[in-house]
């Protein structure tokens, strides 16, 4: 059996994502020894915080169509479902952020890494548009991925600042 998801689920999701997002980012920045670093690390766990409160506020704004459950679930097994998949898809904050960030990192090392976890996001984005029919607001989900794109343009901009700066 296929499960659709409407945009509501899925804006769920992306704000799980986020607050997981920003959880990676703030462990990580207490683990590291090198200020600049854990500051860069800070900075990131402020722009996933912001990026949550944009997809809560385009899931407010959603209409009660695209609310709408598309399937029966009286024991919240979909949300369940979903909570799970963004807790362990993209920000895994059950693992440990030191066995990730070892504070041996160069902040270039961590700008990489960064821009590796958001293209995921961006992956993770587009796989899940699809699982959104149309009439539930589909195309709300692009909205999302701009977000995420315009996050990874932001972090290889300061990543080429910091490669013209070593030269």
């Amino acid at each position: 059996m296929s499960l659709d998801f409407n945009a509501d689920e899925i804006f769920q999701m992306a704000e799980q994502i986020e607050r997981n997002g920003r959880e990676f980012y703030s462990r990580g920045a207490k683990r590291m020894g090198e200020p600049r670093t854990a500051q860069l690390l800070l900075g990131l766990a402020v722009m996933e915080g912001e990026h949550e409160k944009i997809f809560a506020s385009m899931r407010a704004g959603l209409s009660e169509q695209e609310r709408k459950a598309t399937v029966f679930d009286p024991d919240h097994q979909a949300s369940a479902y979903l909570r799970a998949w963004a807790d362990g898809h993209v920000f895994d904050v059950r693992s440990n952020p030191a066995q990730k960030l070892t504070g041996k990192e160069k902040v270039q090392d961590i700008l990489q890494m960064a821009i590796g976890l958001e293209k995921d996001s961006v992956v993770f984005y587009v796989g899940m548009k699809d699982a959104v029919p149309e009439r539930l607001g589909r195309s709300k989900i692009d909205g999302i991925i701009k977000e995420e794109m315009s996050h990874i343009a932001s972090l290889s901009r300061e990543l080429e600042t910091l490669r013209h700066q070593a030269i």
